[in-house]
């Protein structure tokens, strides 16, 4: 418990604002995955609507082939910061020490491993997903970069006599890997995210903000629009560590209109902790 408190720190940013003392989120960002279409065309567009619509924050997965040098200018020019970006398990081979330098050009402070091969869901397989984990997070804390996993459903589901989920957990010590608590994927495996922040305070650095529709169809809708109790899960987050909450939708018919909706959803809540 204490190790893992450590790593939350008691000098860590809080999600919520407290300037004005109505316990509003702060920084809200956006995994860009959600307009990936408009910004393979237009990163530079992209980014200055996603400011007007009052965004602070971004994640990426992946830069559209632009430079991190250029990506970098268009977040300055657009007042956007970007705490993190997906890569893959690939990315941890060779391409690993370019991807650190990338991130420190840009600011970020977390890449975080978006899946892992279903030829992997195993119990060695997960274990060896660990130990390459933990070489990756070594020679990214030298960088001062911080890896972390962003999970689907697939991590809960029984392997022997635990979960993938747990193995990364357990094989990874804290220092090494930090989560990425996807909300919507957690509620498809039957989890619930207050119980993950109650067992690992200080683990879940970010969220990924994404709301399910009601049952049986449980599909994803926008932020708000959905059956996911969001005051509770980012109060509870806020004082379990969780600095940053990105939006995302999957596949939504209308992105633009998508990421204004759960904006607005998101900037209204009022939270506690």
């Amino acid at each position: 418990m204490a190790a893992a408190g450590g790593i939350a720190g008691l000098s860590a940013p809080s999600l919520i604002a407290r300037e004005s003392g109505e316990g509003k989120l702060g920084k809200i960002g956006i995994q860009l995955y959600t307009l990936r279409e408009m910004a393979k065309t237009d990163l530079a567009k992209t980014l200055a609507t996603v400011a007007r619509i009052g965004y602070k924050e971004v994640e990426f997965a992946g830069y559209f082939g632009h430079p991190t040098a250029r990506v970098r200018g268009m977040l300055d020019d657009n007042g956007l910061t970007s705490p993190g970006s997906h890569v893959s398990m690939a990315d941890l081979g060779d391409k690993w020490e370019t991807l650190l330098d990338d991130a420190r050009v840009l600011g970020q402070a977390y890449l975080a491993v978006a899946w892992i091969d279903e030829r992997d869901r195993t119990v060695d397989g997960y274990e060896n997903v660990a130990r390459r984990f933990n070489d990756a997070a070594s020679r990214a804390r030298r960088k001062g970069i911080r890896l972390a996993y962003h999970n689907y459903n697939y991590e809960f589901s029984p392997v022997g006599d635990t979960t993938g989920y747990e193995i990364l957990m357990s094989r990874c010590p804290p220092e090494n890997l930090l989560m990425e608590a996807d909300v919507f994927w957690m509620r498809q495996a039957g989890q619930n995210p207050l119980d993950w922040f109650a067992k690992y305070p200080g683990r879940f650095h970010m969220l990924h903000v994404k709301d399910m529709g009601p049952p049986p169809k449980n599909e994803m809708v926008d932020v708000g629009r959905g059956v996911i109790d969001w005051q509770a899960i980012l109060s509870a987050g806020a004082g379990a560590g969780v600095r940053h909450v990105f939006v995302e939708h999957d596949e939504p018919v209308d992105p633009l209109a998508s990421i204004r909706r759960s904006y607005r959803y998101l900037r209204g809540l009022r939270l506690g902790e």
